[in-house]
């Protein structure tokens, strides 16, 4: 469904309070290459900061990739301009983090909701209305809140009118980025199961972003575990919990917490030293090398290649790693 190879996502701003200070590039993507199969939901997790979301937003083009490739449907999305982009545009869409600031607070629901329809088919008022409440059924809104603002919402129900406004136009692929993240656990839950049967419903490929491993173990078929720009390792869901082989991957596991006291007590967490270095200035070679346990001299020169282990799916980035 979709392909995207060495992606790169790069900031250039100037430091200093004034305009005139020294020219500086975040690197917030580099080199990113993953694939995403019809009705797959992937998973990409890691830290705050790591670029999730900076990728998330360049595969719908709200910020331009500095370099790289995206393929969906056979169609190289980043060659796309003018009326032929957006005519694509309804393929790939998005549900944001925050439902509280990706609403307008002066549209009704009516009109957030139906707002893509309008922008990208001409269709009659009733029908346009027919579908907005069919939409609004499938995310569990009745036709009461067709007139109502997103302030007389609570924050759940705001993130299923967004999920609403990015299925109405039936997308092929659908970017969730963080979407429960700000939400009550209780909430979480319903939401999370709420994406989990409109994905089956209408066989969608879905990029589900959050930093939350539980979260991702839930609704996810496969993941990807991303650190300062770059994807780390990627493997089924069931692979991964079950045998984590990066050091990033396994200190990330290693960190969520078990049921059960007596199995949490016993078990043995893999700390990390040091911070996440900076975007501005990555470390030469493979970017984990300051905090990983097992690096060695070759991990300081050259970053090692996302290369297969064992099964197709499963892929590390490690020189360490026994294939």
């Amino acid at each position: 469904m979709m392909q995207v190879d060495d992606l790169q996502v790069h900031y250039p701003f100037r430091s200093g309070f004034f305009s005139w200070g020294k020219k500086l590039t975040v690197k917030a993507v580099q080199g990113v290459s993953f694939e995403l199969k019809k009705g797959e939901v992937l998973g990409l997790v890691g830290e705050s900061g790591c670029g999730k979301s900076s990728l998330g937003r360049a595969l719908l083009r709200l910020h331009e990739p500095t370099a790289g490739q995206i393929t969906i449907q056979g169609t190289d999305f980043l060659s796309l301009k003018g009326h032929a982009l957006r005519s694509f545009r309804p393929n790939i869409q998005m549900v944001f983090q925050d439902p509280y600031a990706s609403l307008d607070p002066r549209m009704t629901v009516f009109d957030i909701v139906a707002e893509p329809l309008v922008t990208h088919h001409s269709l009659a008022a009733a029908d346009v209305r027919a579908k907005v409440e069919k939409t609004l059924d499938r995310v569990g809104l009745s036709k009461k809140a067709l007139n109502k603002y997103p302030h007389e919402f609570s924050g759940g129900q705001r993130q299923r009118i967004a999920i609403g406004r990015a299925l109405i136009l039936e997308p092929k692929v659908l970017v969730a980025d963080e979407p429960v993240s700000s939400l009550d656990v209780s909430v979480q839950a319903q939401i999370l199961n709420l994406l989990k049967d409109i994905q089956k419903e209408m066989s969608l490929s879905m990029l589900f972003i959050s930093h939350n491993l539980a979260v991702v173990k839930y609704i996810s078929d496969r993941i990807a575990v991303m650190y300062l720009g770059k994807i780390v390792e990627t493997a089924s869901k069931e692979d991964l919990y079950k045998a984590p082989q990066h050091p990033y991957t396994q200190a990330l596991i290693s960190a969520v917490p078990l049921p059960d006291p007596k199995r949490e007590r016993e078990r043995k967490r893999t700390a990390l030293k040091g911070e996440l270095p900076s975007p501005l200035n990555p470390p030469r070679g493979c970017a984990f090398h300051t905090r990983c346990p097992i690096a060695v001299p070759a991990c300081t020169e050259s970053p090692p290649p996302l290369d297969p282990y064992g099964k197709e799916s499963w892929k590390v980035a490690c020189y360490e790693v026994k294939r």
